[in-house]
Order: structure tokens, then sequence, then C-alpha cells
């Protein structure tokens, strides 16, 4: 665990050698967190855990500086970099199977049924923690560290600076108005 901070700190102000060690170190813990994104979203994306762990470890050192003061944070982070990768993965193969950019002519006006009940449900949740993030973000930082990212109440309280009380009580918040707009 020292060892981690150790290599975190580094990584956070933007040293080049760190998030690489960093990610070394890490690696397990990620593709743990990238197995259990990908089983919550079921079968709708040919992503497998280890190209997501890749593809997130590409976009979150994109940015040359890391996000996150300690361990949990950085994997709320990074679980908010998977539900983006696995959205975009998504929204991209959905574009590609109607044909991209090229003008599109619907002779059938049934082919809004033949989508996959998961790929839709994936990109409504999605949407549905945007709608919620515009009222309150922290609620969707709580959504992201305990449903995608599989983190304790204590690590969550701890990250987000609140009593692990009061996270209940959010979480409680968070589902209702989650149900709210997926309903």
């Amino acid at each position: 665990m020292a060892e981690i901070s150790e290599l975190l700190n580094p990584a956070l102000t933007g040293d080049q050698k760190s998030p690489d060690a960093l990610f070394a170190q890490m690696y397990e813990q990620l593709r743990q967190l990238a197995h259990s994104r990908l089983r919550r979203v079921g079968n709708v994306t040919l992503l497998n855990t280890t190209s997501l762990v890749h593809e997130s470890y590409l976009r979150l050192t994109a940015a040359g500086t890391l996000e996150g003061r300690d361990q949990s944070r950085f994997f709320a982070y990074a679980a908010r970099v998977m539900r983006s990768v696995v959205i975009d993965f998504i929204r991209q193969n959905r574009a590609a199977r109607r044909g991209g950019d090229v003008l599109q002519l619907t002779l059938n006006t049934d082919i809004g049924d033949s989508l996959s009940a998961g790929e839709s449900e994936v990109i409504q949740v999605s949407e549905a923690l945007d709608v919620l993030g515009k009222t309150d973000e922290r609620l969707v930082q709580l959504v992201e560290m305990k449903y995608f990212a599989g983190l304790t109440e204590n690590d969550i309280a701890a990250a987000l600076g609140m009593s692990e009380r009061t996270l209940r009580r959010e979480w409680q918040k968070a589902r209702l108005l989650l149900r709210a707009a997926l309903a």
C-alpha cells in the first residue's frame, strides 16, 4: 500500500515514468475493476477485460497527469474512465452498424426494435448519470465508486469526505433519482 502511494504521488504531478510503474503495480486490481465493469454491462460489447484496462490506461495517461489524491480516489477516477470507454465503444459500434456518416434512408420502421436491450440499457444509465451530474456531481461520483468500481463504503466515505451514515443516505437519494431518470 505504501509503495502504491509512493508511485501515485509523482504520477499526479506529471512525472512521465511514474504512470507506467503505477499501472504495473496496480494492474491486477485494474483488471478486477474492468472485469466487474464488463460483467455489469453484460455481453453488449466486444471489449474484454484486458482491452478495457489498456484503453483506460491510454486515456488516463493521455492527459499528462492523473487524477486522484489517494488510492480510492484513483480507482474512482479509473472507474469513470472505464465507464467512458464502454459507452464510447457502444456508441461507435452503433454508428458503424448504421453506416456512420452515410446518409440514412429507413425503409423499415421496425429497425429500432432490432437493437440489443443491453446496449440501450447501458446508454440509458449513462445518460441518467449525466442528468444526475447536472443536479449533484457528488452523487454521480458516489454511484461510480459504489456501483462501477465496487469500492467499500469506508473507502467511498473517505474519498468523498463524509460519514458512512451520510453516504448511505446519499446512496438512497442517488438510487431514487436514477430510477426516476430511467422511468
